[in-house]
């Protein structure tokens, strides 16, 4: 891998965004955080945890991804194509054997799985790349502390100038071990 100059990187690097990094040590304080934070109107924060935990997802309250849906969408075009595609065939080129009906559905059940799975995992990436494309970004990097990865759990709200001591002493209201403005 080359290595760019640092002034280079530099260049590359939107600048950070502003804002309040918290560290806490236990996941109890930690959801006290989120919900004060929610509480207090604050949507737009990123929680960082050494473990999935559940608890932290079902106090963000976030909604669920629109993905699924593609795959979903994707799956019954899938099914109804592999239908329509051997019933076609059947009808285009049919093959009598021991007067068996030219349009059975058990012979095709495998061709309609076999579409639903395809088409399936083709709209789940089509979907990924769609919400990946349009999806609303943040312009610059959040701040982390590599602690999150061993032991601690973090939270990072963003905010201007004006609010920062406002979250600034909300969180060391709900128990933060660390309260970093950046």
């Amino acid at each position: 891998m080359i290595a760019l100059p640092k002034p280079l990187n530099d260049l590359f690097r939107p600048p950070p965004t502003p804002g309040v990094l918290a560290v806490f040590a236990h996941l109890d304080t930690t959801l006290a955080a989120i919900k004060q934070l929610r509480a207090a109107g604050h949507t737009d924060f990123t929680v960082y945890s050494p473990i999935p935990r559940h608890e932290i997802e079902d106090a963000l309250g976030q909604a669920v991804s629109p993905v699924r849906m593609f795959t979903l969408v994707g799956g019954i075009a899938g099914c109804s194509i592999g239908a329509w595609l051997t019933l076609w065939m059947s009808g285009d080129w049919p093959i009598v054997v021991g007067g068996k009906p030219v349009g059975s559905i058990p012979p095709y059940v495998v061709i309609m799985f076999e579409m639903t799975i395809l088409f399936g995992a083709l709209s789940t990436i089509l979907g990924i790349l769609f919400n990946a494309m349009f999806a609303a970004r943040r312009a610059g990097t959040i701040q982390y502390d590599a602690r999150f990865t061993n032991d601690k759990f973090g939270i990072f709200v963003p905010g201007g100038a004006d609010k920062v001591a406002k979250i600034e002493s909300l969180l060391r209201a709900a128990g933060a071990e660390e309260v970093r403005r950046g």
